[in-house]
């Protein structure tokens, strides 16, 4: 895989797509908090430079959970306090896909993530990028499809990742729905843009979480393959960028961990670069 020759240019065009995204922009982001996490504890340690703003923040989405949420009995606090399915992986996949940001490209990422409440007024307007985790396991009420529905039409992008297995497909699929109940998912293609914005990914892997390497897949027979999905917008761009049976969260978690295989980590690295450069110039 190798980087293209347009990747100046496309650095270029990020820094002009945080100007085009004006409506986008409040500057009255709310502070940095570091919740209590299903895997990491709300002491986990924070980098020395934290407090420096940067002009790009992996923003994480916070969700209530479904009916069929994994952590139901284990963690059945307020979702908005943390100890929630949406804090899965979080914050260390977030912080080592921050640190990929600034080692491999010229934006100016923060080094700490920030979570985002979808109904906290007009928070979710400041973060052109959107991403969360087990969307197949959500429990979006309508009035927070429609504010993302809202944010996704202003220029926001959304990266849906770590769902597997046809059920949890259709509990994703009825949420979306109620997003965009006049738009369709496709199927990204091999040739669309998106896989060819910053690194040329001729080919795709189906990413496995870390407590799946053996199987290759997480789930049931349907949890096997791949599959790359989007939903656009009214000129054919990708507003939605969805990773249905892979990880890609887990590839992130696990970068420095010898156990994890290095082919899943540069993949899940490369696509996920390829989204925010994508969606940062589209």
């Amino acid at each position: 895989m190798q980087i293209r020759s347009s990747t100046r240019t496309a650095m270029l065009l990020t820094i002009g797509g945080f100007a085009c995204l004006g409506t986008l922009q409040s500057f009255q982001q709310r502070p940095f908090v570091q919740y209590e996490g299903v895997e990491y504890s709300g002491d986990f340690p924070k980098p020395d430079d934290w407090r420096v703003p940067g002009e790009w923040t992996f923003a994480r989405l916070m969700y209530p959970p479904g009916w069929n949420d994994g952590y139901r009995g284990r963690f059945d606090g307020d979702y908005h306090l943390g100890l929630s399915l949406w804090t899965q992986d979080y914050p260390r996949a977030d912080r080592f896909f921050s640190q990929a940001v600034r080692r491999l490209t010229r934006i100016q990422a923060r080094s700490v993530e920030q979570v985002v409440d979808l109904e906290a007024g007009d928070d979710v307007y400041n973060w052109p990028w959107l991403y969360a985790v087990q969307v197949g396991e959500w429990g979006i009420t309508n009035n927070q499809a429609k504010i993302l529905r809202d944010y996704l039409l202003r220029g926001g992008f959304f990266m849906a990742d770590d769902f597997h297995t046809e059920t949890e497909w259709e509990v994703f699929k009825e949420a979306m729905t109620r997003v965009f109940p006049d738009r369709t998912i496709i199927d990204l293609q091999s040739t669309d843009q998106v896989f060819h914005t910053m690194y040329e990914l001729t080919e795709t892997l189906q990413v496995p979480g870390a407590a799946h390497l053996r199987q290759g897949y997480k789930g049931d027979a349907s949890g096997f393959g791949q599959h790359w999905r989007a939903i656009l917008d009214d000129k054919g761009r990708v507003m939605v960028a969805i990773s249905y049976n892979s990880d890609l969260g887990d590839a992130w978690e696990y970068a420095d961990d010898p156990h994890y295989p290095e082919k899943f980590t540069t993949f899940a690295t490369q696509l996920g670069l390829n989204e925010l450069i994508y969606a940062m110039s589209h």
